[in-house]
C-alpha cells in the first residue's frame, strides 16, 4: 500500500503507522535557534482544548510528609474531533505497600474552563490556578472514597524544555500533524488532605506539576516511556523519555530539570535512563526493570557544569497498570485496532541517595524516588 493510504488508514482507524524516517520529528529543544529549556509563565499553563485527536492531562504528584506517594490527575481526551471525554483519578501508595493503594478514578460530567483557560470545572471537581500564578487549589467530591482539598504551591520556577516545550510530528515542520507537549514544576509544596471511608489522610509534603499534551494518538507519538521523579528535603530531579515508534525511526527524546527551593539549578534536553537489570513479564513479555539508573547533566544559570545521579535496584514494584483496563473506553476505541498495542506502566517509588556536582562542589542527600516504566509497542 502507498504511504500515503497507510498514513491515511493510520490516522482514521490508529493502525500502524509507514516509516516516515528520523525527519519527520523535530524533537522539543533541537529546533533551530532554539534555547535548551524556557522559564514558565502564568500564560504557559493553560489548557489547549484542542479539536482533534488529543490526550491532555494535568498530574500533581505527592510526596507526603508520612511517606505516602500518590498523585491527583485530570485527563481531558478527544477523539477525531467527535467526542470529549474527562477523568480525575486518585492514586496514594502507602509505605512499605503496607496496605492496598488508595485508587478512584470517575467520568467528570458538565465539564468546563475559565475564561483564560487557566481553571478547570465540572460537577464535584475544580482544579483553580491562583490569580498570580503560584498555586493550584484541587477539590473534588466525586468519589466518596477520595474526597480531595488539596493546595499545590510552586516553590522553584516552572519550566520546559526549548522554547515551546514542544516536540513536532510531520514530514513538513511547517505544517506537522502531531505533537507532544510537556510543561513542569520541578518542585512544590502540598497542603491538605483526602477523605476516604476509613478516615482522613494527610498529603502535607512536597509535589511535582506535570500538564502534558499528546496532539496525536498516543500509540503513535511514543512506543516506551521512562518518567523520574525524585523529592529529597534540599533536591527535586526529574527527567521525562520517551522514544518514538519506529515509523520515527525510535527517535529519543527528553526534558529534565533539577530543583532547589525558589531556584531552577538547570533544565533542559539533556539526560539518560537506563534499565540496568530486567525480568520478562510472564503475562505479556515486557521487560519489567527490577534496577536502574538516571543521569542528568546540563549548566547552571552561571554557567557551572552540573550533573546528577541516581541508581540502584528498584525494589518491590508498587504496582503494574493495564491500561487497557484502567483507562476510559475512549482510549480502547483509539487503540483498538493497532497491531502490537499493549501498554502496560510499572510503578516504583524506592528511596535512593541522588549526587549532584555542581562545579567542583558534589551533595549527596537521601530521597524518595517515584519512576514509571510504560512499554506500549
Amino acid at each position: 500500500m502507498f504511504n500515503w493510504a497507510k498514513s491515511t488508514l493510520a490516522a482514521v482507524a490508529g493502525t500502524q503507522e509507514p516509516e516516515y524516517g528520523p525527519d519527520a520529528i523535530q524533537p522539543v529543544g533541537k529546533k533551530p535557534g532554539e534555547p535548551a529549556y524556557t522559564e514558565l509563565a502564568k500564560k504557559d499553563l493553560k489548557w489547549a482544548t484542542l479539536d482533534y485527536t488529543n490526550v491532555e492531562s494535568q498530574t500533581f504528584y505527592l510526596f507526603t510528609d508520612e511517606g505516602r506517594i500518590g498523585f491527583l490527575q485530570l485527563i481531558y481526551s478527544n477523539v477525531a474531533g467527535m467526542r470529549v471525554t474527562v477523568q480525575f483519578s486518585c492514586k496514594l501508595f502507602f509505605p512499605n505497600n503496607e496496605k492496598p493503594a488508595l485508587w478512584s478514578t470517575d467520568p467528570l460530567s458538565n465539564y468546563g474552563f475559565d475564561e483564560e483557560q487557566h481553571s478547570f470545572f465540572a460537577d464535584g471537581v475544580s482544579i483553580e490556578l491562583s490569580e498570580d500564578g503560584s498555586f493550584y487549589t484541587i477539590k473534588s467530591a466525586v468519589n466518596e472514597n477520595s474526597m480531595v482539598n488539596v493546595k499545590f504551591a510552586r516553590t522553584a520556577p516552572g519550566f520546559m524544555g526549548g522554547k515551546d516545550g514542544t516536540s513536532n510530528y510531520g514530514t513538513d515542520p511547517k505544517a506537522p500533524w502531531g505533537s507532544m507537549h510537556h510543561h513542569f514544576w520541578p518542585r512544590a509544596k502540598v497542603e491538605g488532605s483526602i477523605i476516604t471511608k476509613d478516615g482522613e489522610i494527610s498529603v502535607n509534603g512536597r509535589g511535582m506539576f506535570s500538564h502534558a499534551l499528546q496532539g496525536m494518538k498516543p500509540h503513535h507519538a511514543a512506543a516506551r516511556w521512562n518518567f523520574v521523579n525524585f523529592q529529597s528535603p534540599s533536591f527535586s530531579a526529574i527527567l521525562m523519555e520517551f522514544t518514538t515508534p519506529a515509523s520515527y525511526a525510535s527517535t529519543v527524546v527528553r526534558v529534565s530539570g533539577i530543583a532547589t527551593d525558589g531556584k531552577l539549578l538547570t533544565a533542559g534536553i539533556d539526560g539518560e535512563v537506563k534499565h540496568t537489570a530486567t525480568k520478562q513479564d510472564s503475562d505479556n513479555d515486557w521487560p519489567e526493570p527490577t534496577s536502574a539508573s538516571y543521569h542528568w547533566s546540563g549548566k547552571t544559570a552561571d554557567g557551572k557544569d552540573i550533573t546528577a545521579d541516581l541508581g540502584g535496584a528498584l525494589g518491590t514494584k508498587f504496582d503494574r497498570v493495564d491500561v487497557m483496563a484502567e483507562v476510559p473506553g475512549f482510549v480502547k476505541a483509539i487503540v483498538a485496532s493497532a497491531a502490537g498495542t499493549k501498554p502496560y506502566i510499572y510503578q516504583y517509588a524506592p528511596k535512593m541517595t541522588i549526587k549532584i556536582k555542581i562545579g567542583d562542589e558534589i551533595k549527596e542527600e537521601e530521597g524518595t524516588l517515584f519512576t514509571e516504566a510504560t512499554f506500549v509497542s
